[in-house]
């Protein structure tokens, strides 16, 4: 049983953006800062990537961990009303994650996605920040298609 009206959960729902949104705008002036430039939502690109590194053929995803259903992650749980609605909810984004990597890869673009937990972390730990920009950047400049943090 939910704890909020309906009325009220409508309008807390939403006011989730799809774009801009607080951990994307962050990883977006980390990368800014490491001298990376890059465009936003393009359409050019399948799945319109939040951030796209043209030099380095990168499409950047940063990927809600509820609404993409981060595997063990504390933040992928499942409301406890509406469960039915909700399963297909996260079946169709995970799906239509599923055919966005698989249309990338054979576009040849490179694959990034950073979790929102990831990145928690790293705001929260400038060792973490250090340690995931490294491997960003290797990432970046190896031959490898895609990786998740």
């Amino acid at each position: 049983m939910d704890i909020v009206t309906p009325e009220q959960r409508s309008r807390n729902m939403a006011a989730i953006r799809s774009r801009n949104t607080k951990p994307e705008i962050w990883f977006r002036k980390q990368l800014f800062s490491q001298g990376y430039r890059y465009s936003l939502n393009t359409n050019k690109v399948p799945g319109h990537p939040d951030i796209y590194l043209r030099k380095y053929n990168t499409a950047v995803f940063v990927h809600g961990c509820f609404w993409h259903r981060h595997t063990g992650c504390k933040y992928a749980y499942m409301p406890k009303s509406r469960v039915e609605f909700w399963q297909k909810k996260f079946d169709t984004n995970v799906k239509r994650d599923s055919i966005v990597k698989r249309e990338l890869a054979d576009k040849r673009i490179k694959c990034l996605i950073v979790w929102e937990c990831t990145i928690k972390k790293m705001r929260k730990d400038y060792d973490a920040l250090n340690r995931c920009l490294k491997v960003v950047i290797e990432f970046l400049n190896d031959n490898n298609s895609y990786l998740e943090l």
